[in-house]
């Protein structure tokens, strides 16, 4: 058997090191957390070649009594625990005092470090781990720690290091999230001689959010702020409509520090459930603050990652401050109408206007030949008429008859008031059961009229609306469909059989029960097959099969999650029962529609996340034509 060997101090340090200092941006994220603890207000981080030659951090912090100073670079040195109950309810961003012993055993560090209370400053030098100079020294107060020469001796380390590009932008990454994390502190970061980040520190969120993010992201978010059950959820999150087609811009901030958690992120993804377009994801910036006793975060050597005691107050508290920022505080997507480029006339004055169309030269008038028309009468193409079990029209139907006479309507909207505060409440279950929305219309909808046969063209106020008449339908029957404990069937005179595969067809026989209660009668037909004995009424028999293909691909894709399994199945059946593009349909079907679209912030999105309807300011289009400047 090998003999066992006590490894010397340096080795072992190094080991050490490793676990702690992987590149430049472990360095910088170690020492920006510990000028955060110290309380600093102005952090300035300076990096060259990626941080790899050159880390500068400089802060305004309390500092580090010059006894102190060459204790920090013990391994385990810590002023933030003292006794193992500490660890119980860790409220600060470092705490295992690992980080400056880790730095400097693979690198040449220098400190320059100074309190209120001392005349003097200190100079601290150490290299590999080895202290090379100690000295009083005059410096302001607060600390600079500039690290050099990263793995200068382990060379082993340096082939692991990517180029400096992504080391840098790797840093940077640690810099904007400690921006986002605490807007009260100026941060400044500089690569390479060029200051490439800089915020305010005036404590708003929204301006870290535009410095970090940018203005194109800052406008399109709302405020969220709910405490409930212990737990505050605040930051900002986006309007469903500018979701991104990656998770690229969620940030999630548990006490102040950065973390990942799958907690957080899945409920706050859910509240965005048939908002969102499928495929996309929402941008957030969300803080969440909960007693320091009930989380653990010493289960990662990052500290990214944490352990709730109670995973789902979490999660309902984080899901009930999304659901109610989004309801409060979104709104209908506006179209913006800019004017036209190089218009001269929208910068003279009447006489100058007035004198160049005098000025401009009057074209002989020419007769034109005479064009023998014929004319002819187009008979318009007739659309089929589908039909209900009852035969009652395919645009009759309660939720889509006529119920205001065919002229111009004065009607009344009511805006609804937004929620100030929600009570604690569940994520949404199967078949929920919603109070009927009652609409008291108070501003004035007329129909301009219809675009393709899709787009409606209404007017409310001072904007005009442009209406996706597919979209909007199908938002109306899915709330219906969720808001029915029983969804009325028809029977098929003649039952279909479906042809599955592999898991839709196990997925399908495995939830008769399910399908049962939303419309549909299915039984196994073996050979992978299914009979469909009946199906929702407001579906026509055509779209039976494409219906069922759907769902099955729906119920085999989302495995045991039922909500999801639902709200999948009631997409689809309001899709495929809801006005298609090129209907043609009446002027009081179109004014109908638009009153319920415009009277009611619940139809904002399809429930696949498309935008059922965009806004157009009258004061943009004034702006547009030259009206006003």
């Amino acid at each position: 058997m090998p003999k066992i060997n006590v490894l010397p101090k340096s080795i072992a340090e190094l080991i050490a090191a490793g676990e702690v200092v992987e590149r430049p941006a472990s360095i910088v994220k170690e020492a920006v957390e510990n000028s955060i603890d110290a309380g600093a207000t102005h952090i300035t981080v300076e990096i060259q070649h990626g941080g790899i030659t050159y880390i500068r951090i400089t802060d305004n912090g309390c500092g580090i009594n010059s006894d102190d100073v060459p204790k920090a670079f013990l391994r385990h040195a810590t002023s933030k625990i003292k006794q193992a109950v500490d660890l119980d309810s860790i409220a600060t961003l470092g705490f295992r005092g690992e980080a400056l012993a880790a730095t400097s055993a693979v690198s040449r560090v220098e400190l320059f470090t100074k309190t209120a209370e001392e005349d003097f400053g200190t100079h601290y030098k150490i290299e590999g781990g080895e202290e090379i100079l100690y000295e009083e020294v005059g410096c302001p107060d607060g600390t600079t720690l500039i690290v050099r020469d990263l793995f200068y001796n382990t060379p082993a380390r340096m082939k692991f290091l990517k180029k400096d590009v992504s080391e840098g932008t790797t840093v940077s990454a640690i810099i904007e999230r400690q921006a986002l994390s605490h807007p009260e502190i100026a941060f400044k970061l500089i690569r390479d001689g060029k200051q490439t980040l800089s915020t305010s520190g005036d404590g708003k969120l929204a301006s870290a959010v535009y410095s970090v993010l940018g203005r194109e992201i800052a406008n399109t978010l709302i405020s969220v702020d709910l405490t409930l059950d212990g737990v505050k959820v605040s930051g900002l999150v986006c309007k469903p409509v500018s979701c991104r087609a990656s998770r690229a811009y969620q940030f999630t901030f548990l006490n102040g520090r950065y973390v990942q958690s799958g907690t957080i992120t899945a409920a706050t993804e859910q509240a965005y459930k048939n908002s969102a377009m499928v495929g996309k994801f929402p941008v957030f910036v969300l803080g969440v603050e909960i007693p320091y006793e009930t989380v653990d975060v010493n289960v990662h050597p990052a500290k990214t990652q944490v352990r709730f005691s109670d995973e789902k107050r979490v999660f309902t508290a984080v899901y009930n401050a999304v659901k109610n920022a989004i309801l409060s505080g979104d709104t209908r997507p506006e179209i913006s109408v800019a004017p036209p480029k190089n218009n001269t006339f929208l910068h003279m004055t009447t006489h100058e206007y007035r004198q160049t169309a005098v000025n401009l030269p009057v074209q002989e008038q020419r007769e034109e030949p005479k064009a023998i028309i014929k004319e002819e009468i187009v008979k318009p193409k007739a659309e089929p008429v589908r039909l209900k079990a009852d035969n009652t029209p395919f645009f009759l139907r309660d939720e889509f008859k006529p119920n205001v006479p065919e002229k111009k309507v004065s009607v009344d909207i009511e805006k609804p008031e937004p929620i100030k505060e929600i009570p604690k409440v569940e994520p949404p279950q199967p078949k929920e059961q919603v109070v009927e929305k009652e609409y008291s219309p108070k501003e004035e909808i007329k129909l301009i009229g219809e675009a393709f046969n899709t787009y409606i063209v209404a007017q409310k106020g001072d904007s005009v609306f442009m209406i996706d008449k597919h979209a909007a339908h199908e938002r109306i029957l899915f709330n219906k469909l969720k808001e029915n404990n029983v969804i009325e069937s028809q029977a098929l005179l003649i039952p279909i059989t479906v042809k599955l595969i592999g898991d839709e067809y196990t997925a399908m026989v495995n939830n008769v029960d399910l399908l049962s209660s939303y419309g549909f009668e299915v039984e196994d037909f073996g050979n992978e097959s299914i009979m469909v004995r009946a199906i929702p009424a407001m579906l026509a028999k055509d779209d039976a099969e494409s219906t069922i293909l759907e769902a099955a691909s729906s119920l085999a894709q989302k495995g045991s999650v039922s909500l999801d399994r639902i709200d999948d199945i009631l997409h689809t059946v309001a899709c495929k029962a809801a006005i298609k593009a090129g209907y043609i349909t009446s002027n009081i079907e179109k004014l109908n529609l638009a009153i319920k679209v415009l009277g009611d912030n619940d139809i904002m999105y399809c429930p696949h996340g498309r935008p059922v309807a965009f806004e157009i300011k009258k004061y943009n289009l004034e702006k547009y034509f030259g009206r006003i400047q």
